[in-house]
């Protein structure tokens, strides 16, 4: 138990409270753009963030993943704003967390293991431009001293790390955005900064129940936002949890980051904050920047808070350029630039997978979607791929008596076609015999293709064994066959 404790929160002090700091700074613009996104004050998403890192330190269940406040559960939040008010956002913040430790009991985490490899690349790649597009307004139509702080935050964060000494012990982007704030205050250049994006809270959040009417139709209005955002949440904290885990090659539970996030967004709606989820941007930050275990979510989150409530005329002060040249580290070290290599010898459905899963995401900026389709595609190639691996012999046993059919492969929905399309109903032999040794029944859709080859041999006065059956094939069609059933033959081949 000590020496559990001890590995999670106090063997890597040094790292995870430098990257915390770093991850901290990263995170007050993002809180306060998406708030501004979701239509709510800058101290929603703010307060937000600091309470799901604080708590997802403690209950998560991957260290050194990062979450608070995020672009994708904002979105699924304007209408609600808009149309009922911050009241009911807070009470479906509350409901989402339930929702998500419900799913936690589930064990529905347990699911990303029908997500493919060339999802999860998909994904990847289409956060890496995400991340890139949004930092293009911050370089769209303004001054030559934001370009060349920019390119100067990139040198630092590039070049820092080979200083004799203290690059490897100090996090360059920590450097990046000291050195550009001092920069900024000394020369009183004219470019945005972050006390420009909104103003900042003055006060630490208080416990609050959300003012709503707990009747039904309060339900109603929040339950359909709330579940949007369960599923959004937990999406994308899985996927995040999955790129960590192969960023610091361990494992996570993710069937407890489901209830961690959870408690999370319930406490965060105690506090007059908006629901959240894992950030794969500051994830990677916190990694690139030395943070590895649950020590570096806590300080990012007091840090947060300590800053934008008491250190708030200094943070106002940190010059947008330093944190874009940050986020483009983020978006550059994030995207898998071996994929473009792999093109050329991983498979055409590896690809298109991969590719469509990038497209969908970037176009709708809905990962729910971009995933959705990326795994729907991945099942589709799958299943054609296996229905294909399905070969059907035969021999005479007996010329004009005894012909022996041999069924080797997957016999599914996919394939049951090529299955019944196999036999030859026309040739005049007294028996047939089907050996599915070396075969496997998946479905009901197989057992019908069975069924219906069966019948049909038997409607020309066939007599049909069929042997072989390994024990999981029998079970179903034992239980759903219906050849020896002539009420339902009737039923099976009326109009065939």
């Amino acid at each position: 138990m000590i020496e559990s404790f001890k590995h999670s929160w106090l063997s890597n002090l040094k790292g995870d409270s430098l990257a915390g700091i770093v991850v901290a700074l990263a995170l007050i613009p993002e809180a306060i753009a998406f708030s501004i996104i979701a239509g709510v004050d800058p101290k929603v998403g703010l307060y937000a963030s600091f309470c799901i890192a604080v708590v997802i330190a403690f209950a998560g269940g991957r260290s050194g993943m990062i979450s608070g406040a995020t672009g994708a559960m904002a979105l699924l939040m304007v209408t609600l704003v808009r149309d009922h008010g911050l009241e009911y956002l807070l009470a479906a913040t509350l409901l989402t967390g339930v929702l998500q430790i419900m799913a936690g009991y589930l064990r529905l985490a347990d699911l990303m293991r029908f997500v493919s490899r060339s999802v999860v690349t998909g994904f990847v790649n289409a956060l890496a431009i995400l991340i890139f597009m949004a930092q293009l307004p911050e370089l769209t139509g303004v001054t030559w001293h934001v370009y060349a702080m920019t390119v100067a935050g990139l040198a630092i964060i590039y070049l820092f790390p080979y200083v004799p000494v203290v690059g490897k012990n100090i996090p360059s982007p920590l450097v990046c955005i000291v050195i550009l704030t001092l920069v900024y205050m000394v020369s009183g250049m004219d470019i945005r900064t972050v006390g420009d994006m909104g103003e900042l809270p003055d006060s630490l959040p208080i416990l609050l129940w959300p003012d709503v009417p707990l009747t039904l139709e309060t339900l109603m209005i929040i339950f359909p936002t709330s579940v949007m955002l369960t599923v959004v949440g937990l999406l994308e904290s899985m996927m995040t949890a999955t790129i960590v885990d192969d960023l610091t090659d361990t494992s996570s539970n993710k069937n407890r980051e489901c209830k961690g996030q959870g408690i999370a967004n319930i406490g965060s709606g105690l506090i007059g904050g908006m629901a959240g989820c894992a950030m794969i941007g500051q994830s990677v930050i916190n990694i690139k920047s030395g943070g590895r275990r649950r020590l570096s979510s806590l300080v990012a989150g007091i840090v947060l808070l300590l800053m934008v409530v008491f250190l708030s005329d200094w943070v106002s002060q940190i010059p947008m350029a330093a944190l874009v040249a940050v986020m483009i580290m983020v978006s550059i070290g994030t995207f898998s630039w071996s994929s473009l290599r792999d093109l050329k010898k991983h498979p055409m459905s590896t690809n298109i997978v991969m590719l469509a899963t990038v497209v969908v995401v970037v176009v709708t900026h809905n990962l729910a979607i971009g995933v959705f389709v990326g795994v729907l595609l991945a099942a589709m190639f799958f299943a054609n791929k296996v229905g294909n691996i399905l070969y059907i012999g035969s021999e005479e046993v007996d010329p004009g008596y005894h012909r022996t059919y041999r069924v080797v492969g997957q016999v599914f929905f996919a394939s049951s076609e090529r299955f019944s399309a196999a036999f030859d109903f026309k040739e005049t032999v007294e028996k047939v015999t089907i050996d599915l040794s070396r075969a496997h029944f998946w479905d009901i859709t197989a057992v019908q293709a069975l069924d219906r080859v069966v019948i049909k041999f038997r409607r020309e006065g066939t007599e049909v064994e069929l042997v072989g059956l390994n024990e999981a094939s029998a079970t179903i069609v034992d239980r759903y066959a219906v050849h020896d059933d002539p009420a339902a033959v009737e039923k099976l081949m009326g109009g065939h």
